[in-house]
């Protein structure tokens, strides 16, 4: 699949957000979709990134560059600050090592929430507040995989989010492997009554990930009994990596899991040898009602036009496993981190700042969706909305979707980031958070993201832990954005905005 299926967003003359996400909001599984794709772009525009031309030495050149000067000291400030304090890093120890995996609706989460709440006032940010809304809350329960023949064994597994349980004495089938929904609908004889494992190795997000998300609906159609994906990642130490699926109407709903990469390449090596391979799935998983959760924001308001937002953020759910410190803790905390280093500094941009710490990110898109309702009056004075998703594993890499002339100006604020790493613009940057209120206001988006390649290997595992991020990686990340964040809020002209239209 190309970049331009998945997203097709160009340098120049690029599409308008409302063409590039149609009929985003009809139904939970299009945003799905439209999530996962939008994430998997990111890193697929990030890695085509632009490279800057360094040392231009040209009257134009000379000329776009001389805004830049009378903030190089701020930015100075910025950067030193940052790098000179392991601040950042402590306070997501503190958030991972304290309240841990934080799904929608538990307990976990709401106590992180009211502590980002109370932190924020600390910091002495303006107008701290948690705006309420209601989550989906799915239980994953005890769950267990093992094979019964040809030689009985357990193997690694995680229920994907979404999933409903077998019965109580779990589910004992013939597996089926397959490549491929193309491989599952030539073999449907086959399907039928079996656990059909998908096994395809993973080569890029946006093209592996529908086996998780669409599996299970697929097997189904055929008569299986339970689908198992291959996780979504390279290989990892037998570790599994679990997300959401989606159901389809009028189509059964069976038990869906991930097993890791090692142990579907051993399954599919004892089926090649030609003797049946027995599993036996367990799974206590259920969906309870809604529970109530809230996106937490907080501000420093703009000196001369407080209208106006710059809008940053992170997720702070996660899943169930693993502390989420690079999905998305660090993500919430480098962009928190922006604004509490501006306020440490005296710097009050034009503009209004704003963080908003999403919740359900993983698993419904309900924060992102109630900011868009709570803020649709106010879509268009959103100057630019930069995500944080993507994890903070150097090279860090900036992603900008919007106008051209934004691009231009991202690049030369780039050249003031050359001592953190960032060095790097190109087309792609967004998030799923962010898109709805994009969408709303035909607002620019950024991301920052890092290496994807580090980052996927531990995604929604049991091994997104803070011992896979250094201290100087999220200094360096909270410098960068807090750079980008205060000289978008301060500029005196009004950052790229699209054309209006009738």
């Amino acid at each position: 699949m190309t970049i331009d299926r998945i997203f097709p967003v160009k340098c120049g003359g690029q599409q308008s957000l409302t063409e590039m996400f149609p009929d985003m909001h009809t139904h939970s599984s299009s945003r799905l979709v439209h999530r996962l794709a939008l994430r998997s772009v990111i890193f697929v525009g990030l890695v085509i990134a632009v490279a800057l031309t360094k040392g231009a030495s040209t009257a134009g050149q000379e000329a776009r560059d001389t805004w830049l000067e009378p903030y190089r000291p701020a930015v100075q400030r910025l950067i030193d600050t940052s790098l000179g304090s392991p601040f950042a890093w402590r306070r997501l120890a503190t958030l991972t090592d304290t309240f841990g995996p934080r799904l929608s609706g538990s307990d976990n989460l709401e106590k992180a929430i009211r502590w980002a709440e109370s932190e924020m006032k600390r910091d002495g940010l303006t107008n701290v507040r948690l705006q309420r809304v209601q989550v989906p809350r799915w239980v994953r329960g005890r769950e267990s995989l093992e094979i019964v023949e040809p030689v009985p064994s357990s193997l690694a597994m995680l229920g994907l989010g979404g999933s409903v349980a077998t019965a109580a004495d779990g589910v004992e089938a013939e597996l089926l492997v397959v490549s491929s929904f193309e491989d599952l609908r030539s073999r449907v004889p086959q399907a039928r009554g079996k656990i059909v494992l998908f096994n395809a190795p993973f080569t890029s997000y946006s093209e592996t990930v529908t086996y998780r998300t669409n599996g299970a609906a697929e097997a189904a159609r055929v008569g299986a009994v339970a689908a198992l994906v291959r996780s979504v990642g390279g290989m990892g130490l037998r570790t599994p990596h679990t997300g959401m699926m989606t159901y389809v109407e009028d189509v059964p709903q069976i038990p869906a899991a991930a097993v890791s990469a090692e142990d579907a390449e051993r399954l599919a090596r004892l089926q090649a040898r030609g003797r049946p391979v027995v599993l036996r799935l367990r799974m206590e998983a259920q969906m309870q009602p809604d529970a109530e959760s809230a996106n937490v924001i907080g501000e420093i308001p703009g000196r001369e036009r407080p209208n106006e937002i710059v809008l940053v953020g992170g997720h702070i759910d996660s899943w169930d496993v693993g502390t989420g410190a690079s999905d998305d803790g660090v993500g919430c905390i480098v962009t928190w981190e922006a604004l509490r280093l501006m306020k440490a500094l005296d710097l009050r941009p034009r503009r209004t700042v704003r963080v908003v710490l999403f919740t359900n990110e993983e698993n419904g898109l309900r924060g992102a969706l109630a900011y868009r309702d709570a803020y649709a009056a106010e879509a268009g004075q959103h100057v630019l909305a930069l995500e944080s998703d993507s994890g903070v594993f150097a090279p860090l890499r900036l992603g900008y979707t919007g106008p051209d002339r934004g691009l231009q100006t991202l690049s030369e604020i780039a050249t003031l980031l050359t001592r953190l790493g960032v060095d790097r613009v190109g087309a792609g940057g967004g998030g799923a958070d962010i898109s709805p209120i994009a969408r709303a206001g035909n607002v620019p988006m950024m991301s920052l993201g890092g290496d994807p390649s580090r980052y996927f290997t531990i995604h929604h595992t049991q091994a997104d832990t803070i011992e896979r991020i250094t201290p100087g990686e999220v200094s360096r990340a909270a410098a960068a954005i807090a750079v980008v964040t205060y000289l978008v809020a301060d500029m005196p002209q009004r950052f790229a905005a699209y054309p209006a239209t009738n």
